[in-house]
């Protein structure tokens, strides 16, 4: 089929309906590559005195991680014609490796893991580059959110599916990839068609292009003590979210709930529909700091109903809602920083940068505190119960995050205002 051709269609291809079905299925389907096998307890297994799950989430973590530090180079300079090959490639990859954890004996497999988890830490920078800089961003990129909401429980519930259906442990989290390879194919076919960003687009956002590490580099200083906040408020919800998400069956479990397949999805809907609801409001604000500030007002309030949440549990309030609360309170700041925080940012000021390059910086800080939190507990602590580490971190982490917020907004609100007069100009476009 001919360029020219497909030239006709450049107004559906640009339809916002279409991006965000598009960038959605490719990094919903991701995590069927990704979390599957988080459904499965592996059960009386460990090695090194160290539970045999807790080494896979630490090992696809490492590789996961280690993908974000580079990722910041990678997704930063990637240039846009390469972005669909680059996902083909590094999906197939991670499918490769999870054959190989099937076949590999344990605990040798624990390596496969990590090298599943590392093409995957990259995708979503990749599928990100298709969104951000346009005057729809903030509805899009909360759509391409809300896809690792809903997979997260949809993976789980798959993996379980498989269990239930006699599919062995190992062998699980290959089968599941073999599900979802075939959407995902769809998916980012739809996402190769998908036109750069209209010159209307450009004057009201700013080009997004490739930048050099000099450029990373004098954006990052210029406002780093603005950029450590949301870093640091970034960690604090990744913490969250993680472990909320990869030990979702034994907190569960310690709440009193049976596992079902069905329990993980049930939770997520609300959870994504909530987050995105109140996210996708930034849209209708053309202001870009009103906007910026209307974002971390939603991660504060986020931050609020964890806090909220816990102090609730016990006292009146199902394990039900408590998950769902939570899960809110965790993923209105967490996607409002991708959505909006730093979309909104690079308008405001009018500096050369892109989403990619920043969401990389907090995403890798994220993802390191993550596993050494993993490891200080298990090495360091004799107690076993989830439950308790995670109501623990929910109460301290959404205390001082709220403080952070409150810090960071007064800098910006500070730094911009003090910027030269061209931020004026352009922040009402």
């Amino acid at each position: 089929m001919s360029p020219g051709f497909l030239k006709k269609f450049d107004k559906l291809f640009a339809n916002p309906v279409w991006v965000l079905i598009g960038a959605f299925g490719t990094y919903f389907c991701m995590y069927g590559f990704r979390k599957p096998y988080t459904a499965a307890t592996y059960a009386d297994q460990s090695f090194l005195h160290i539970n045999y799950k807790v080494l896979l989430i630490i090992s696809q973590t490492l590789g996961y991680v280690l993908a974000k530090w580079v990722g910041i180079k990678f997704v930063s300079e990637i240039k846009r014609e390469r972005r669909v090959l680059a996902i083909i490639g590094l999906i197939c990859f991670a499918e490769a490796m999870l054959l190989l954890f099937a076949v590999i004996p344990k605990p040798w497999n624990i390596i496969c893991i990590f090298l599943n988890g590392l093409p995957l830490g990259v995708i979503f920078g990749l599928v990100l580059g298709f969104l951000e800089g346009r005057k729809t961003s903030e509805f899009l990129i909360a759509g391409l959110c809300s896809s690792f909401i809903l997979s997260d429980g949809v993976s789980k519930s798959v993996g379980t599916l498989l269990l239930n259906w006699g599919t062995p442990e190992s062998w699980m989290p290959f089968m599941a990839g073999l599900i979802f390879a075939i959407p995902m194919a769809l998916f980012i076919g739809m996402l190769t068609l998908v036109p750069a960003p209209t010159a209307a687009d450009v004057e009201h956002r700013t080009a997004r292009e490739p930048m050099t590490g000099a450029e990373r580099w004098k954006f990052f200083w210029e406002y780093f003590p603005g950029l450590l906040g949301i870093t640091i408020v970034y960690l604090f919800v990744t913490l969250l979210r993680s472990v909320r998400a990869d030990f979702a069956v034994e907190i569960w479990t310690g709440l009193g709930y049976k596992q079902t397949p069905d329990l993980f999805t049930r939770s997520e809907i609300y959870v994504s529909f909530g987050a995105i609801l109140i996210t996708s409001f930034a849209v209708l604000i053309k202001d870009h700091f009103k906007a910026f500030g209307f974002a971390l007002l939603s991660g504060l309030t986020g931050l609020v109903l964890i806090f909220c949440a816990v102090r609730f549990l016990g006292h009146g309030m199902d394990a039900f809602p408590f998950m769902v609360l939570v899960g809110l309170g965790v993923y209105l700041p967490y996607v409002a920083i991708h959505a909006v925080v730093f979309e909104r940012l690079i308008a405001v000021t009018r500096e050369k940068a892109n989403v990619g390059f920043l969401m990389y910086i907090v995403d890798s800080v994220g993802y390191t505190g993550y596993i050494g939190l993993m490891l200080l507990k298990y090495l360091t602590s004799s107690e076993t119960a989830i439950l308790p580490l995670f109501i623990r971190i929910c109460i301290y982490m959404s205390a001082i995050g709220i403080l952070l917020i409150i810090f960071t907004y007064l800098y910006f609100n500070i730094k911009l205002k003090h910027n030269d007069s061209r931020v004026s100009s352009f922040s009402a476009r």
